[in-house]
């Protein structure tokens, strides 16, 4: 089973209320798990991402399918939506009735944090320094792929509450299921 861990960095006006129709990508970030490499791509560098996300069997991000899948599908001749994903912010909401930030989750997790946040992902964007804003992202990309492989091993994952640590029971089974829809292809010649 092919599966792709991916985020995507930003710049532009959020408008909140999910209206992300202002924000261009900057960077994605991915882990392969057939090769096992982590790549990033630059906006102008996309054609080369869509051939690895038309051959996965699943995506994996955190608050990817709210956030990073419709970005991208700005992008994307077809719609990412058709390929499975698997959104580690949206299930753990499921289970919790509540969001919780990747660093938080990292933290309790993996007993480690992010290494900055987007907010100055955007500064770094701006000042050019481009591969600072690629390497935030393929740690994020590192974390989320952390978090899942956890996920899967001990049905559940850590966070940090006012209390102290706590623990979420996740449901895994079905993330690496076949899917029935078959591989996409719109960006590889006919």
């Amino acid at each position: 089973m092919k599966v792709v861990t991916f985020d995507i960095e930003t710049i532009g006006d959020f408008r909140g209320n999910g209206d992300f129709s202002n924000l261009e990508v900057t960077v994605v970030g991915i882990h392969d798990s057939e090769t096992k490499k982590y790549s990033s791509f630059l906006r102008d560098e996309l054609s080369g991402l869509w051939p690895i996300f038309e051959r996965a069997d699943v995506l994996v991000g955190y608050n990817s399918d709210h956030f990073d899948i419709p970005i991208l599908n700005k992008y994307y001749v077809g719609d990412l939506t058709k390929i499975k994903s698997i959104d580690l912010l949206k299930e753990i909401r499921n289970v919790l009735g509540r969001r919780l930030k990747l660093d938080n989750v990292a933290e309790a997790t993996l007993g480690k944090g992010k290494s900055g946040d987007g907010l100055e992902a955007i500064t770094w964007w701006k000042n050019g320094e481009f591969e600072k804003v690629r390497q935030y992202c393929l740690d994020d990309v590192r974390i989320t792929r952390e978090l899942y492989d956890y996920a899967k091993k001990h049905k559940s994952i850590k966070y940090k509450d006012f209390d102290g640590p706590r623990e979420v029971k996740l449901n895994p089974s079905g993330w690496e299921k076949g899917t029935e829809t078959a591989a996409i292809n719109h960006t590889l010649p006919f």
